[in-house]
């Protein structure tokens, strides 16, 4: 049945990033603690379906208050798709974004790309590292090595950040054979890329509160609804940051 199969090479995927990735999540981990020490933002970019792993740590339950979206219209595909992904792969866009949101080297940068190998992602994250903000990439090693470079520079987002974290996805993007069919279907992607966000970011309130520093985090909306305590909380955070993240 294909969607064992899809289950069983999925919990693959997510064991090998456990077996694999320790030490790049503490090492990523570290730089989230160190901008929410500083009062820096943590900002998440992805175009096309990776920009769902950015939407989904974005103001939410469980999840810290200084992590901003970078949801560039254009580029996420949710409307006028077929376009976006012209948009993903120009050239100087990357470093409109960083420029237009004022990032500086308090904050740092998440880059969430699959393949590692469109022009904005990987222009969003040199045009960072250039102002000398730490960049975090989220991105299929194997695939990326797999592909052929896109970047007239010749390199690909794995090269440029700071710290990667390897998602072990399949190279297409793509988990089940079925027979009789030509092509593989069910992407292989998403799951381990909020995965390996979610641990970095559970992991940097680990780091915070054993070194004494309470972090920002967001309570449930329905608790905060049940309770005028959490409610408090919630509101208190949308005003601390209200003016600092655009689309907050």
């Amino acid at each position: 049945m294909a969607w064992l199969n899809y289950f069983d090479t999925m919990a693959d995927v997510i064991q090998k990033i456990k077996d694999t990735q320790g030490e790049n999540i503490q090492n990523a981990a570290r730089i989230l603690a160190d901008t929410t020490k500083k009062d820096g933002l943590i900002y998440g970019f992805g175009t096309g379906h990776s920009h769902l792993v950015v939407d989904d740590a974005f103001w939410r339950a469980a999840t810290p208050a200084n992590y901003c979206a970078l949801l560039e219209p254009s580029a996420t595909g949710n409307t006028e798709i077929t376009k976006s992904y012209q948009i993903e792969n120009m050239y100087g866009l990357g470093k409109i974004i960083v420029d237009y949101h004022r990032i500086t080297t308090n904050d740092c940068l998440i880059v969430i790309s699959n393949s590692g190998n469109n022009i904005a992602p990987v222009e969003v994250a040199k045009a960072a590292k250039d102002k000398g903000i730490p960049v975090i990439a989220i991105t299929a090693v194997e695939y990326s090595d797999y592909l052929t470079c896109k970047h007239k520079d010749g390199y690909k987002l794995k090269d440029v950040a700071d710290v990667v974290l390897d998602n072990c996805s399949l190279i297409g993007d793509a988990v089940c054979q079925i027979e009789g069919f030509p092509m593989k279907v069910g992407s292989s992607s998403t799951i381990p890329n909020i995965y390996l966000q979610n641990a970095i970011l559970v992991e940097m309130v680990e780091i915070l509160v054993k070194e004494g520093y309470e972090p920002d985090v967001y309570y449930n909306g329905h608790m905060a609804f049940m309770d005028e305590r959490y409610a408090d909380h919630n509101d208190k955070l949308v005003d601390k940051y209200f003016y600092r993240i655009r689309n907050l």
